[in-house]
């Protein structure tokens, strides 16, 4: 529960980016009462389309978990079945351990407590920002509404924008008051769709880190769905990655990083070099050493993954001998390409390197064995 603390820090969680940006005081908003989520064993079809298959997930009181996957792979499904927007083809959805999703015992979406931003906001065009946060707080008398709404839209640095209408704003403060819409009747559990693709790289940054410092506020059991693998290791306490309706793997951010199950999972991470070989003896024979296989079936074909940030280019004389092919500034680091032999295309590389290295250059190349990771290549 501790993994999203400190991840507003630096300039995307500074009271000046704050500022620039127009978000509230940190530690106003109303704390909810969380709710225990899950899903067992849940299938969902849209006609001859399998869209989950046997899902089955426990989320914790509290706990922030990021759905990570490419687009189809039921993300957004998970989420519409536990905000009751759909019912589950078979299986069943429960919060606190109750089934709220069976045809004999569905909770409808209002009354289960939980609090939704839609990828596409979902104002309401006819209705101001006041009335759009307002709109989830029906049983409140006028005036207790109107002060709750007040509340959550000042925590989100909209208080001066309350009788302006959805059209006025920019796409960044409309995803403020609808989150300013979902936590104001504080619910037990926040869903949060795609809550940053729609945002520019300025200031994406920014609204994550306060909507990261938001949830933690608030203690609501959170599940946001995103594509952005930096989206979900940067805001969650545990990864779901999907693929295909089912999930592929479960675990934290450094877990799902530094020991994928699948090269599937793998390359979700990170853009490896890859080198395909035959698994003899337990290894892997390449033009850049030999690698251990192990789980890998002798004699079956594997694909060997190296990330470019682990590949160091050295003087010439030491090491595998290579020649700088190309090179990148990307600021801290440069992107280059090597050339080895034996290796039919050139190896990527990320590290800052010395101004004296350029292109045509001859160069060194060490991998160190223990940051490969060796995958059967049947697994994609």
């Amino acid at each position: 529960m501790t993994a999203h603390l400190l991840r507003g820090q630096g300039l995307a969680g500074s009271e000046t980016a704050r500022s620039w940006l127009g978000w509230g005081r940190r530690g106003t908003a109303g704390a909810a009462i969380p709710m225990a989520l899950g899903f067992d064993g849940v299938t969902q079809r849209f006609g001859a389309v399998t869209a989950l298959s046997d899902v089955s997930l426990s989320v914790r009181p509290g706990e922030i978990v990021a759905l990570l996957g490419q687009s189809g792979c039921g993300k957004t499904t998970l989420l519409r079945l536990a905000a009751g927007v759909e019912r589950p083809s078979a299986g069943r959805v429960l919060l606190e351990g109750r089934d709220v999703s069976s045809p004999a015992a569905f909770v409808e979406p209002e009354h289960r407590g939980v609090g939704f931003v839609f990828q596409d906001y979902a104002l309401f065009p006819h209705l101001s920002v006041r009335e759009n946060v307002r709109f989830g707080l029906r049983d409140r008398s006028g005036s207790a509404a109107d002060a709750t709404a007040l509340r959550a839209l000042a925590r989100v640095g909209l208080e001066h924008l309350a009788d302006s209408y959805p059209h006025m704003l920019s796409g960044g403060e409309q995803q403020r008051v609808a989150l300013a819409r979902a936590i104001a009747p504080r619910p037990g559990v926040l869903l949060m769709d795609e809550p940053f693709s729609n945002l520019d790289r300025r200031l994406r940054d920014v609204v994550r880190d306060e909507t990261a410092a938001l949830l933690e506020e608030t203690g609501a059991t959170s599940i946001i769905v995103t594509h952005d693998p930096e989206d979900a290791m940067r805001i969650a306490d545990r990864i779901v990655l999907m693929r295909a309706g089912r999930i592929a793997q479960i675990g934290t951010a450094e877990e799902l990083y530094r020991k994928p199950a699948s090269l599937f999972a793998a390359r979700f991470f990170c853009d490896f070099n890859e080198i395909e070989g035959r698994v003899s003896g337990g290894t892997v024979e390449t033009p850049f050493g030999r690698f251990a296989a192990q789980g890998v079936a002798e004699g079956s074909d594997a694909i060997v993954c190296i990330r470019p940030h682990r590949v160091r280019i050295v003087p010439k004389g030491y090491y595998l001998k290579g020649r700088l092919v190309a090179r990148r500034f990307l600021g801290e680091v440069d992107h280059v390409l090597v050339a080895v032999d034996g290796f039919d295309r050139p190896l990527a590389a990320r590290m800052a390197l010395s101004d004296e290295v350029g292109v045509g250059d001859e160069v060194g190349v060490d991998i160190p064995s223990d940051e490969v990771l060796v995958f059967p290549a049947a697994d994609q």
